[in-house]
């Protein structure tokens, strides 16, 4: 069977393990099923998330003039600490922006290589965190706007990462931690206009992922280079595609990708 269409991010279930979904514009694909199958994945052309055009894909699944001009792609969105809607001022469209940083975001710790600090809008727990590979994470704080959550991670860069480390998450190379004593821990550090935000007693969630076999050593897979490819799968982590011989494709980085997928 083949299947053809645009590459966005997996949609995801959370269940145990995690279900992953690879939505087509008139598809879709379950990958959960696929696992122990022969994937050939094949490079067809490029297709702008946001014009549609075949242009070549700069960032986040944008072609070069769109992601310097759509409202979704400012700078506040990798730095929250920029948002300024909550004082009325406009970056590239106030509606927008009104609508995304004037609501709850939290600020969670999340272990997938190591424990890091990260920001999501509270609708987006726990999606934000499958997204990323974490095994575990924690909400600490929870703010009305964007803003809040930005300088509240600035804060505690300086005593915990806010990257993970690609390859140590898909080996699998995790050490469990204790969330609960990194919050208390860290909560000496968080911005006094952030401290009534603090959560005090919620708990760790676990999240288990469909994978079969950790890569010792991964290779990722660059399939606008190498055009086509094929293997076995054998997991799905954070937004990657785990295969037997040790490569993996990252689904987000590759958004914006028409590819052809045969089983």
């Amino acid at each position: 069977m083949t299947y053809e269409g645009v590459l966005t991010k997996m949609e995801t279930e959370f269940t145990t393990p995690i279900q992953y979904y690879l939505v087509f514009e008139s598809d879709f694909l379950n990958m959960n099923q696929l696992l122990g199958k022969t994937l050939n994945i094949e490079f067809v052309k490029y297709q702008c998330l946001n014009c549609g055009m075949d242009k070549p894909i700069f960032r986040q699944g944008y072609d070069k003039q769109c992601f310097y001009n759509l409202a979704q792609t400012g700078d506040w969105i990798m730095r929250p600490e920029l948002s300024t809607a909550h004082l009325g001022k406009e970056d590239r469209d106030l509606e927008y922006e009104k609508k995304v940083q004037l609501q709850p975001h939290i600020v969670y710790l999340a272990n997938s290589s190591n424990v890091k600090v990260g920001v999501t809008r509270k609708t987006q727990v726990p999606t934000r965190w499958i997204d990323q590979g974490a095994h575990e994470a924690l909400e600490i704080v929870e703010v009305p706007n964007r803003y809040l959550a930005g300088i509240t991670e600035v804060a505690l860069k300086d005593y915990v990462a806010d990257k993970t480390n690609w390859r140590k998450m898909l080996k699998n190379d995790i050490e469990d931690e204790n969330l609960l004593e990194w919050r208390d821990r860290l909560k000496q550090y968080i911005p006094e206009e952030a401290k009534p935000y603090f959560i005090e007693n919620n708990q760790e969630t676990h999240i288990q992922f469909p994978v079969n076999k950790y890569p010792e050593k991964p290779k990722s897979l660059n399939i606008k280079k190498d055009l086509k490819y094929t293997g076995t799968l054998v997991g799905i982590k954070g937004q990657y595609l785990i295969f037997e011989d040790g490569i993996v494709f990252n689904i987000r980085s590759n958004e914006g990708l028409v590819v052809r997928i045969t089983l």
